[in-house]
């Protein structure tokens, strides 16, 4: 999440009421998580065994929770909770908005695109031409959508990451300042969740198609050209690349990759990332043919144990 102009290092500083190591107006471009971050941005950390991770980051900035030395070419915001003040920044630059009305005024829909009775569009949305949106959707704030597509009744767009932090009080949500991108000839099912990113964009790639009752992780990007079958669940932060099929009640780990034109039968659980161009099938995931010999010899020790018992 980019800011609306560079800020000096002092001027967050003051905002989070931290202290900080760097020049006074060393700059900060936006905020984000640790694998979309670039330079100019902030990241945060909060535990000692990924302090050397963020701190060798692209970001150039550290939200951190202990007094470090400094990586040369970065600055470091010294915070007694990094969690609670990375929150801080989403509030003040990406408050939530009430909505007024079904249809934000501020929304952007383009030509011949039809919205049925009782959608929801948030502030901010762009809706691109030749589209279907079907009654009862909720296309919640910032959300992006391309042309031709199509989304089926229930559907919600942009709802907030499932991403919490454990405290002695309860758990404590990460708030989500991202967005959901739609590209052109996507369709999608009825009853389908696709979270909006934490910092980023959660991605539809163009021309793929969502089943029924299937729940997109926030920032995860799935690519073009790919089908997901219904009741598939899958995860924040994960890359789906192009032309992969998903079939049903399919769940995945975060943060994974399943390669280009891999096929993932129905009922996996793709517990690690997957090259392309294969099958996949089971739990934990492996190779559907290499599956399928390993439970073809298991069928084969009864026979076994009845052809040892004959030789005794």
């Amino acid at each position: 999440m980019k800011f609306p102009r560079t800020y000096a290092l002092h001027e967050i500083a003051e905002l989070l009421s931290v202290s900080y190591i760097g020049a006074d107006d060393f700059p900060v471009l936006g905020m984000n998580e640790i694998h979309v971050v670039e330079p100019g941005d902030i990241v945060f950390v909060d535990h000692p065994k990924y302090y050397d991770k963020a701190l060798k980051s692209a970001a150039t900035i550290v939200l951190i929770n202990k007094e470090v030395e400094c990586p040369e070419g970065k600055a470091l915001l010294i915070s007694d909770d990094p969690f609670r003040d990375f929150n801080a920044l989403t509030k003040h630059f990406k408050p939530f908005q009430v909505a007024n009305t079904s249809v934000a005024v501020s929304a952007k829909i383009g030509k011949n695109t039809i919205i049925q009775p009782n959608v929801f569009v948030g502030n901010n949305v762009v809706i691109g031409d030749n589209c279907t949106i079907h009654p009862n959707v909720s296309i919640y704030d910032n959300t992006i959508i391309g042309n031709n597509v199509t989304i089926h009744s229930g559907t919600v767009l942009g709802a907030s990451a499932f991403y919490y932090k454990k405290r002695p009080e309860g758990y404590d949500q990460l708030l989500s300042g991202g967005r959901v991108v739609i590209e052109d000839h996507v369709d999608i099912g009825a009853n389908c969740t696709i979270d909006k990113g934490v910092t980023g964009d959660t991605k539809i790639g163009q021309g793929s198609k969502l089943d029924n009752l299937i729940q997109i992780g926030h920032d995860t990007i799935i690519g073009k050209k790919c089908l997901i079958a219904s009741q598939t669940g899958i995860a924040g932060c994960v890359v789906v690349e192009d032309e992969v099929t998903i079939w049903g009640q399919v769940g995945t780990n975060s943060g994974i990759i399943i390669g280009s034109k891999a096929i993932i039968q129905a009922q996996a659980g793709v517990t690690k990332s997957v090259e392309g161009g294969k099958v996949y099938w089971g739990t934990p995931i492996q190779e559907a043919r290499e599956e399928l010999k390993r439970l073809a010899s298991i069928k084969q020790i009864p026979n076994i144990l009845e052809e040892l018992k004959k030789l005794k």
